[in-house]
């Protein structure tokens, strides 16, 4: 499960400021957490006052090619087999993480494709008007991996009811 926070609508022109993810497993301990350093002049601050963070604090984050080297290690020393990516918004999540890692690294772990939890939640329930946010325990604040979390521990609800979904 992975959640971008960023200060602006696109990758490229604006920058991912942090993302977080999180194993989807019982216990929801195995988590990244990654802060990178603006990769634009341009930045929109409402966005950015989203993350919590400043500008002038962002500019003291890390090179974004070693916060993904970082991600990429983690994800082989945590993850078996195809790794998935899961999100809220995976519209939004996606694209910043599949154009960072293509950009910085060459290639993305997580391959050409992401999952969104929204629409997995629908499709259960046979309604596209239903919302999963109700399953989440963790707060939803803005912190990529508190929200990551809260978003695995909906992810794990859905199983619960019958979502058939293999976890590592």
């Amino acid at each position: 499960m992975v959640d971008v926070e960023s200060d602006g609508p696109i990758p490229g022109d604006y920058s991912m400021i942090c993302f977080g993810a999180v194993i989807v497993e019982q216990e929801l301990d195995r988590t990244f957490y990654g802060k990178l350093k603006p990769i634009s002049d341009k930045f929109i601050p409402d966005a950015l006052a989203v993350s919590g963070f400043t500008r002038e604090e962002c500019l003291e984050f890390d090179d974004p090619t070693e916060v993904l080297e970082q991600f990429t290690k983690w994800l082989a020393a945590n993850c078996k087999g195809r790794t998935m990516f899961v999100s809220d918004n995976n519209g939004f999540d996606w694209q910043f993480i599949n154009w960072y890692f293509h950009h910085f690294v060459g290639k993305n772990p997580f391959g050409f494709s992401s999952t969104n939890l929204g629409s997995l939640y629908k499709g259960m329930q046979k309604d596209t008007f239903v919302n999963f946010k109700h399953l989440r325990k963790t707060k939803h604040t803005h912190n990529p991996v508190d929200d990551a979390r809260g978003n695995a521990e909906a992810l794990l609800q859905m199983k619960e009811m019958g979502l058939k979904f293999c976890f590592s």
